[in-house]
């Protein structure tokens, strides 16, 4: 019986894990995850359950110096979703340093009054007498309600951050029906599925550079197959040719590997097909941020 929720914001630099530790606490994925900065734009919430207790997880993108209207965007996102939550958790990676972006978030956190977990992560990739020193560096920094070391790739740790995560919930009823892991409609997981593909498939800057839409979701009642169109946008023709490549090699790739994932995520077969046109400077344009969705 739930009876509490928790709402906790993960923050922390791009590529630090934090869409790991949401899709593994969820046990779906609700959240992209590539070796590339920057792959989540907007704030994803995971949602599961703990014991009596709805976990309601925003994931957030890293934070970085804005250089566009996006990055814009999504620095906005980070700075409010620290605000009225039960708790932030910033991620760090396991170095012995307090890096110019931690300092920063650092200073959101305190002047937000909120209370602050802070989460070493990768410790898998270090030494156990390495640790300590860095508890001890963010121990001095700021007060922390905790400090706790995991490898969200291994699960290591993840028992004793859920233990801690409980103690921020707040009586009260759920606000997601049971067994949703995401408020994420499927149009929007679906187009983050194609352009996490991109971003591992393709080079340097051409996949920052591109948008998703999805134009068409149905469903055959008679086979059960949905059917999905999506239109890929790049900002230069000369990476549309590279996202469609060689006799149309590159996007059929794409394609391939997101069809997989689709239909794992909708349980069912999925027919896409994929078209790719240019938008020229779109990160930049206001008009386009918002018809895609990154302009409150």
């Amino acid at each position: 019986m739930i009876n509490k929720t928790a709402m906790i914001t993960i923050a922390g630099r791009p590529n630090v894990g934090k869409s790991t530790l949401t899709n593994v606490l969820t046990g779906e994925k609700v959240a992209i995850v590539t070796p590339k900065p920057q792959t989540t734009r907007n704030r994803i919430c995971g949602v599961f359950t703990h014991g009596d207790t709805q976990m309601i997880l925003l994931d957030t993108p890293g934070f970085h110096k804005a250089r566009t209207r996006l990055g814009d965007y999504m620095v906005g996102v980070i700075k409010e979703s620290v605000a009225d939550v039960d708790a932030v958790a910033l991620m760090v990676e396991p170095i012995d340093n307090i890096g110019t972006q931690e300092e920063m978030l650092i200073e959101h956190i305190s002047k937000s009054g909120v209370p602050a977990v802070l989460i070493i992560n990768k410790i898998d990739n270090i030494r156990t007498d390495q640790i300590l020193p860095i508890i001890e560096r963010y121990s001095q920094r700021y007060g922390f309600d905790a400090i706790v070391p995991i490898s969200a790739k291994k699960g290591d740790g993840i028992p004793e951050l859920l233990e801690i995560f409980e103690k921020y919930a707040q009586k009260g009823p759920q606000l997601f029906p049971e067994g949703m892991a995401t408020d994420q409609p499927e149009r929007q997981i679906i187009a983050e599925i194609i352009r996490e593909k991109l971003l591992i498939c393709l080079e340097r800057e051409i996949p920052h550079g591109t948008a998703v839409e999805i134009t068409k979701f149905s469903e055959r009642e008679e086979d059960e197959i949905i059917d999905v169109e999506a239109t890929i946008y790049c900002e230069k023709k000369s990476h549309k040719g590279m996202i469609i490549g060689k006799n149309g090699a590159m996007l059929k790739r794409v394609g391939q590997l997101a069809r997989a994932d689709i239909e794992l995520f909708m349980g069912t077969k999925v027919f896409l097909q994929t078209w790719v046109k240019v938008k020229e400077n779109w990160r930049d344009s206001k008009a386009t941020l918002k018809n895609f969705g990154y302009v409150k």
